[in-house]
């Protein structure tokens, strides 16, 4: 008799809903870069898009994972500030994302946040950011243009998850042109860009709950996907 197939913990990944071509269509669509998916899916766990609308939360019910991908800013109105001339939101994606944030963090569920995610997260707990890093004096290049990652090397807080999962100085693939200003009670700073950007947070007292400002699922490193299906498990 054949063995059964193991079962695949379900990682609940956000997506963005943008106008896109292909073939003969330009329509609206529900868009992610495959490179999610497929870093999940090579991790052990069965990826499962959530598109931006109305009962999206109620699925995180049926998930052991969620990632919240990056993408556009955050609507500064979320964190009582006027949006920049550089800030390009979309607020029905803050809508449904905070709506799936809240759900996950009630069940505790295993959470990875990337880039725009993490930003996210500090907006959700009380934190704020900073709209612009180019305008900020002593800042360095974490965006070399659009559609191009800055690579560049971080520094991890000595006995954090990322300590141990990543080491102390691992080499990332930013693009970002925001990053968090105010953070909120509850998330520690575990990362840092040689500039001082905190470019990692952590919440302690979870199963996995890990916001990097980097996009590890452009590089080559699975760790903290293996990570985040291994504590869905």
């Amino acid at each position: 008799m054949p063995r059964p197939l193991p079962v695949r913990p379900l990682i609940g990944i956000t997506t963005y809903r943008e106008q896109a071509r292909w073939g003969a269509w330009d329509v609206p669509a529900i868009l992610l870069p495959a490179s999610y998916a497929d870093a999940v899916a090579g991790s052990g766990g069965g990826p499962v898009l959530l598109p931006t609308g109305a009962g999206t939360a109620e699925v995180v019910a049926r998930l052991d994972g969620l990632i919240l991908a990056g993408g556009a800013d955050v609507d500064p109105a979320r964190y009582g500030s006027d949006p920049g001339p550089n800030t390009v939101p979309r607020p029905e994606r803050d809508a449904t994302e905070l709506a799936v944030l809240q759900a996950a963090l009630t069940r505790d569920l295993p959470l990875l946040a990337i880039c725009r995610g993490m930003q996210l997260l500090n907006v959700a707990l009380g934190g704020d950011l900073v709209q612009h890093l180019p305008d900020v004096p002593g800042a360095g290049t974490h965006q070399l243009a659009p559609g191009l990652f800055a690579r560049r090397q971080v520094r991890t807080a000595p006995g954090s998850v990322l300590d141990r999962l990543l080491g102390p100085a691992p080499a990332v693939d930013c693009h970002h042109h925001q990053s968090l200003g105010r953070i909120a009670a509850g998330l520690t700073p575990s990362a840092w860009a040689e500039d001082g950007v905190v470019e990692a947070v952590e919440v302690a007292g979870r199963r996995f709950c890990v916001g990097v400002q980097w996009h590890p699922e452009a590089g080559a490193d699975p760790r903290l996907f293996a990570a985040l299906v291994e504590a869905a498990r």
